[in-house]
């Protein structure tokens, strides 16, 4: 089993990295894909285009969107593909690009994933 953590993706790519998964249904602002270095880009391990709206409308609500999230990471396959490359990879990097680094949705999928292993 590999270690998997979180990162914003305009943060610089790092030999620590691992393999690098953007998580994020957008592509983040101002990003070249060439920039990214990205190993793969996982958009349905993301919250619901519906869900992302609804918690960008009203930030305090974060505990909800977390129950929210969790709710359909529970109902979503692209996790077990997730599941999958993190069994096979020493260290995985899952990348987001919000601005928030202490309340984003690559928190939420890390304590699912950290749930899911145990």
């Amino acid at each position: 089993m590999g270690t998997v953590q979180v990162k914003r993706v305009y943060e610089p790519v790092e030999a620590t990295d691992g393999k690098r998964i953007l998580v994020d249904r957008l592509w983040p602002r101002g990003m070249k894909k060439e920039s990214a270095h990205l190993d793969e880009w996982m958009k349905d391990a993301a919250p619901s285009t519906e869900l992302r709206k609804w918690f960008h409308q009203d930030a305090t609500q974060w505990p909800e969107f977390t129950a929210r999230y969790m709710h359909e990471l529970e109902q979503n396959n692209a996790v077990n593909a997730l599941l999958d490359i993190i069994n096979k990879n020493k260290i995985v990097t899952l990348l987001y690009g919000a601005h928030d680094a202490e309340r984003n949705h690559a928190l939420v999928l890390l304590q699912f994933i950290n749930e899911a292993i145990k």
